[in-house]
């Protein structure tokens, strides 16, 4: 019998777990993540992880990641990271359990269905050009930090209806947010804070102009918010921000990083590059299997909402449970030769880069959108480049990012 020392009595069963010490949090070299997890995958089918304070459950393969993620009176979205505990409702929709979530799907989904994506697809077409061409003549360019954040920001800025204008404003508050989030020191912390209050100011005041001077809740979701009724009632100011700050972070961080770990595969793997430039309308299942091989989000995370058993695990009301994503993503018991890159995989479709179930992302449809056309206006006039000889390539932990991807071209 597996036993660990539980806070609160003593020593708890793990019904004969494992138990894991690898901390998920801390940077690493480039794709070292994912090397870990499919090990932890392969070591075991269930396991207990300790390296943080509380400890939390672990699946990683596939068949088990979806079962749970599908199984929401199960595992409760009160908290969605396994790597730490959050107040309540400090994400929305993604803290909300049925029917809340629910109801609060149905007034956001216009905003990200693929009719929507196709009215803001001449947008990106245009603002994609524009920037690749502004580029181009440097012959280098950080993709984490240049082309792979402005251009997710002003695409993120005109689907709420705002100024695209705001954009070099709006960068740095964002680049605040995303440290904050992941960076816990005092400083981080501190810069984290200020550009929060920047941020709530921009939003309050866009609500404040909304609500005197409605636009048309069919394209600009800011009105659609102020207009919108949920439980029976107008939404308040403070849950509209906590929305908007919900979709900037779900949004702009994962584009950036699908974009930086395309061009990280795409520079190291000419073959890959070439047959996509050659077959430019392959970029679509280019894109699936990117999101699939390189997953960002490496885990949802969940509460037990009562105890139970899980095929044998003894979990136990309130216990985080990581699910994880990345790691399911690359199991050979669903995706024959995982570790391959291949655009004309029979299941494509199949992965868990956009989880499952009630809370499937929000923004998929607009995501694969602006991937289409970032890459395709992109190597239409740039298609040959590198990593700058000597990159030291590190990358994010808890959520995936690439800190730097210098590309140089001739």
């Amino acid at each position: 019998m597996t036993e660990v020392a539980d806070n609160s009595a003593g020593v708890r069963d793990l019904g004969g777990c494992p138990v894991f010490h690898t901390d998920y949090r801390v940077e690493r070299p480039a794709l070292e993540t994912h090397r870990l997890l499919n090990a932890d995958r392969e070591a075991a089918r269930f396991a207990w992880n300790d390296s943080t304070e509380e400890g939390f459950w672990v699946l990683n393969r596939f068949d088990d990641v979806r079962e749970a993620l599908q199984r929401d009176a199960d595992f409760s979205n009160d908290q969605v990271s396994s790597l730490h505990r959050s107040p309540p409702g400090i994400l929305l929709p993604e803290n909300l359990n049925q029917p809340q979530h629910a109801e609060m799907r149905r007034i956001l989904n216009p905003f990200f269905a693929p009719k929507l994506v196709r009215r803001i697809a001449d947008r990106a077409q245009e603002r994609a050009v524009a920037l690749v061409e502004q580029i181009a003549p440097r012959k280098s360019e950080d993709m984490a930090t240049g082309f792979g954040m402005t251009y997710p920001t002003e695409l993120f800025l005109a689907l709420l209806g705002l100024p695209v204008e705001d954009g070099p404003t709006f960068q740095p508050w964002v680049e605040g947010q995303f440290t904050g989030f992941f960076d816990k020191s005092p400083q981080a912390q501190q810069t984290a804070a200020q550009t929060r209050r920047e941020l709530d100011a921009y939003f309050a005041a866009a609500i404040a102009d909304r609500r005197a001077n409605p636009g048309d809740p069919t394209t600009d979701l800011v009105t659609r918010l102020v207009t919108a009724e949920y439980q029976g009632a107008p939404i308040p100011d403070e849950m509209i921000l906590t929305i908007c700050m919900t979709i900037m972070a779900a949004g702009l961080d994962t584009t950036r990083s699908a974009l930086g770990y395309t061009f990280l595969h795409m520079a190291t793997h000419p073959q890959d590059r070439q047959r996509l430039l050659d077959e430019p309308e392959l970029w679509p299942n280019a894109i699936e299997e990117i999101i699939r091989l390189y997953g960002l989000i490496i885990q949802d995370g969940r509460e037990a909402a009562h105890d139970m058993d899980f095929h044998g695990l003894p979990i136990r009301k309130g216990d985080l449970v990581w699910l994880g994503l990345a790691a399911a993503n690359q199991d050979p018991r669903v995706f024959d030769d995982p570790h391959v890159f291949d655009p004309d995989r029979p299941n494509l479709q199949q992965h868990l880069g956009f989880g499952a179930g009630y809370h499937r992302c929000l923004g998929m449809h607009l995501a694969r959108a602006e991937l289409v056309v970032a890459l395709t206006e992109w190597h239409e006039r740039i298609p040959h480049y590198r990593i700058a000889e000597g990159a030291q390539l590190r990358e994010r932990g808890s959520q995936l990012r690439l800190q730097h991807v210098p590309l140089v071209w001739d």
